[in-house]
């Protein structure tokens, strides 16, 4: 589509840790993978949106190795995603599926042991995971009596087991309680600044806004829009609303501001207007206070996926 964009990343010569290069896959006459194309850098959180069957969870399995490209090749730390190199960095890798299968009988502490061992890592940490994630308390009990957030709690300190350089969450926030969600936010904001690839496929869109450094959306296979926020806004030209109060309505109101109530002005504008009229609007005489509301994730997630459906 001609949303398709590549990112610029800011200074970064670095190969990329994660690089799809028209990538596609079938399942016979399906192609749950579309001549893909993107690179994923450190530093960096992607968030990957799309309806279910759209190819998320797919795109996710071709970069873990666990299924391989048809056509086009993908690349893990340097090595083709599906080698046995490839394999072997596993231990740099972290993965939380969108549902998590963990051994009832096993209590929290015995379950990370399990991965860290799986992994080949020491289990000197995981007191202290299993704390950064609240379940500190829990860890000695058996996992068949934890609550839903509990075990998705317990799942992403297996994903954070080794400190990994690339993670990659489908569909994390599945039925999480706020506090969980908000938590579980923090942690890949502090992963993300720490310096972590993450790819995180979602259509839970409107709580990703803060997260997400960058945005792709799949549709039925195919990437049809890549950038940041503010670039698949200005892409998709989807109207900014900016609302003044004032002391009183002026006299001549400005060309273009409509008068809505008593005492505030409204006026809609593009992405590449905003700060021309927001200049305009500071001018206005007896100005109090100024709201602007720009198109939210969802919004431009379902302007994107109509555009492509004529």
């Amino acid at each position: 589509g001609s949303a398709t964009r590549p990112i610029m990343t800011s200074s970064n010569n670095c190969t990329a840790p994660v690089a799809l290069a028209n990538v596609s896959k079938l399942y016979g006459q399906q192609r749950a993978a579309n001549a893909v194309n993107f690179e994923l850098y450190p530093g960096q959180c992607t968030v990957l949106a799309g309806h279910n069957g759209a190819g998320k969870s797919t795109v996710i399995k071709l970069i873990l190795g666990l299924i391989r490209a048809d056509e086009g090749k993908v690349t893990l730390l340097d090595h083709d995603a599906g080698s046995s190199q490839a394999a072997r960095l596993r231990a740099h890798i972290g993965y939380l599926p969108e549902t998590v299968a963990l051994h009832p009988a096993l209590t929290g502490t015995e379950t990370l042991a399990f991965y860290a061992r799986l992994k080949g890592l020491p289990t000197s940490d995981n007191q202290a995971l299993l704390a950064r994630v609240g379940i500190a308390q829990a860890a000695h009990k058996r996992v068949g009596t934890y609550s839903k957030g509990m075990r998705q709690r317990l799942a992403l300190a297996q994903t954070l087991l080794g400190k990994p350089r690339v993670l990659l969450l489908d569909e994390p926030t599945t039925g999480l309680d706020p506090a969980s969600r908000l938590l579980f936010y923090e942690i890949v904001q502090e992963l993300r600044d720490a310096g972590a690839t993450i790819l995180l496929s979602t259509h839970a869109l409107a709580e990703m806004e803060r997260l997400a450094d960058r945005i792709i959306v799949m549709q039925q296979g195919r990437k049809i829009a890549d950038g940041t926020l503010s670039e698949l806004r200005q892409h998709a030209g989807l109207p900014v609303r900016i609302r003044l109060t004032v002391e009183q309505i002026p006299d001549s109101v400005p060309q273009h501001w409509n008068v809505i109530g008593t005492n505030r002005l409204e006026r809609h504008c593009t992405e590449a207007e905003k700060i021309q009229i927001l200049r305009e609007a500071h001018a206005i005489p007896g100005l109090t206070d100024l709201e602007l509301e720009s198109p939210g994730l969802d919004e431009l997630y379902a302007h994107f996926l109509k555009r492509e459906d004529y």
